[in-house]
């Protein structure tokens, strides 16, 4: 049930039975040369699609399509609002809908960057004696089946998108392989701010374009994906949010 489409009548009488919202933040940034800006945003969307189909009387918020995503900036078409603007505008969606009867929250993530600052409203809130519940879809997933686990614009987050939408794969792009730039002979580049030093893995957060050409990282090249693996992962993960949406309203507060 989408908050939107509603008359504040019927707001009203939501919260007089449930105090539980469910709000998608994604982001606007590079997923490689072969996938759209939109990506971290497009999944949630289709997600929530999915959700509706089986739990039509939860109210979901708008979803912000705008994160924090400074280390992707470089990249033409990537548009970052960053921390500080992410959590003034969440904190205040938040307490709007607070205000009205909100006690409890379940944001669906697109984007690891937004990770942050959605931990930090939800220490607040339960200062507060309210709760927030984090899914972040592509960590969720690999739980749900190791075998889908992957990185940002890899083999896992192409096949997402050709379950929301094929055509919005460049497949004239999509066999590009990524280069990742040491930044020593010993200190090997193994992702967006990790290098490898003697097999232990350590934090050097790095503009992504010191680190790689071409924007994709991860285990997963996008060329293994497929519209099969991206519809049944997406279904698996719209299952589990309608499971824990059910449980996580069962909680009083």
């Amino acid at each position: 049930m989408r908050l939107a489409n509603l008359a504040w009548p019927k707001v009203e009488s939501y919260f007089k039975k449930s105090d539980t919202v469910l709000l998608a933040v994604g982001s606007i940034e590079c997923h490689g040369r072969h996938m759209p800006l939109g990506t971290d945003t497009f999944i949630p969307d289709r997600l929530l699609e999915l959700f509706e189909e089986k739990n039509k009387e939860m109210l979901i918020l708008p979803t912000l399509p705008y994160g924090s995503t400074d280390s992707l900036e470089p990249f033409p078409g990537t548009i970052s609002i960053g921390y500080d603007a992410l959590y003034i505008v969440l904190r205040k969606i938040i307490d709007s809908i607070k205000s009205h009867g909100a006690r409890k929250f379940i944001i669906l993530n697109g984007h690891g960057g937004n990770t942050p600052v959605i931990e930090r409203l939800g220490m607040e809130l339960d200062k507060e004696g309210c709760l927030l519940a984090m899914l972040n879809w592509w960590q969720n997933v690999m739980d749900l089946d190791p075998s889908w686990s992957g990185g940002h614009g890899d083999g896992e987050e192409t096949a997402a998108i050709m379950g929301v939408d094929p055509s919005l794969i460049d497949k004239n792009e999509i066999d590009a392989e990524v280069v990742l730039k040491d930044l020593s002979p010993r200190l090997k580049a193994k992702g967006f701010n990790t290098v490898e030093f003697s097999g232990v893995k350590i934090s050097i957060p790095r503009v992504s374009t010191k680190v790689m050409d071409n924007g994709w990282t991860g285990p997963l090249h996008p060329r293994t994906a497929t519209v099969e693996w991206g519809d049944k992962m997406l279904k698996a993960m719209a299952d589990f949010i309608v499971d824990f949406a059910a449980e996580f309203e069962k909680l009083k507060v």
